[in-house]
């Protein structure tokens, strides 16, 4: 089965081993190696594992380099992503350039170990509340970018056995940081946001009123507002589920003053009425002017789910708004629910003790 050929490199001037292991139904293998005893292991471990049933992805994984699978990730999945494309993009560029000449046979748990202290220790990109290295938040999306090129390199391409990433301990975050919007910065973050543009004011009041995230808000179109229902229907979200979200007074008749002059697909359209329009950098404008720190675009689904608790909604309807398929996602709100909950237990205290005589 395995088969080593002596040749004359005239490149190195030097005589190379190329080892050769055929498989009947599959292409030939081959590596070349400097020593003869490199060579022979090879074939040895090679056909060990062929034996075991690991042969071909154990074989493809000393064929191909990281650089290969996240290249062909690009091609193929990126397109397919629902979201954050550009983000995604940039993380696998820097995974790239720091591991990407390795095989895939050599990426191992270490290696990404060390990547990952890399990641902590390096300056961000974007600096916030004085941090200048990045958060381990951000480290962490980084490892799950790569975990999941990895997972389809083993569950769809079989270019590795296992993905190496699962073995890699995750940095700790601090997730209790709920940042929401107070009632006056609401009214100074619209009033700026309608000064801005008339797309950005809607964009905001539709997320305030909905907690609907960016990606589903800017990809709305046309099709997916039904004004005789009052519903929005967002599709095909980030969940993987379509769900439909009530359109409120305020939000309906500032629709229909803003789609008499608009003809596109999609409600909030870029110039060339073919994509979704990118409002962030407006966005950031109007919380300058607004003075208001601290605060992203998701923070506006914060604001609508805490509006939601403080509201006395309980978590399985604050989910079910958000879309949520768990309640583990809308328990960091639980906090702000807790006058709600104090009243349903004294209405049952009230009704489980009305005859009984204390």
């Amino acid at each position: 089965m395995a088969e080593i050929k002596k040749r004359f490199s005239k490149k190195k001037n030097k005589f190379m081993y190329t080892a050769s292991i055929r498989l009947v139904g599959h292409p030939s293998i081959t590596k070349t190696f400097d020593r003869l005893t490199d060579a022979k292991d090879w074939s040895s471990q090679m056909e060990s594992d062929i034996k075991r049933g690991m042969s071909i992805s154990r074989l493809e994984s000393t064929k191909h380099t990281l650089n290969e699978l996240i290249d062909r990730y690009i091609q193929n999945e990126l397109p397919k992503r629902k979201s954050d494309k550009k983000k995604f993009l940039m993380q696998l560029t820097w995974w790239k350039k720091k591991i990407g000449a390795y095989y895939l046979s050599n990426i191992t748990t270490s290696l990404l170990t060390q990547c990952r202290d890399e990641l902590a220790s390096e300056d961000s990109v974007k600096p916030q509340n004085g941090n200048m290295t990045r958060s381990n938040a951000t480290v962490n999306r980084y490892l799950a970018c790569l975990s999941t090129v990895l997972s389809v390199g083993v569950r769809d391409w079989e270019w590795l056995n296992e993905n190496p990433m699962f073995k890699v301990r995750k940095l700790k975050e601090n997730n209790e940081r709920i940042r929401f919007l107070t009632e006056t910065e609401v009214s100074k973050l619209l009033k700026e946001c309608k000064k801005s543009s008339e797309e950005l004011y809607l964009v905001v009041l539709i997320a305030l009123s909905t907690g609907a995230r960016y990606s589903e808000i800017l990809n709305l179109t046309w099709n997916n507002v039904d004004m005789e229902h009052n519903l929005f229907y967002f599709m095909d979200t980030k969940n993987g589920e379509n769900r439909g979200v009530p359109i409120t007074n305020i939000v309906k008749s500032e629709l229909i003053k803003y789609s008499v002059t608009k003809e596109s697909l999609f409600v909030f359209p870029s110039m060339d009425k073919n994509h979704p329009r990118d409002i962030r950098k407006g966005f950031r404008k109007a919380l300058e002017r607004a003075n208001i720190n601290n605060f992203h675009f998701h923070d506006l689904r914060h604001t609508a789910a805490s509006s939601l608790a403080m509201s006395g909604k309980t978590l399985s309807e604050i989910a079910e708004i958000l879309g949520h398929k768990t309640l583990q996602m809308v328990k960091r709100y639980s906090h702000l629910t807790k006058g709600h909950t104090a009243n349903v237990l004294a209405d049952m205290n009230e009704k489980l003790f009305s005859k009984v005589n204390f």
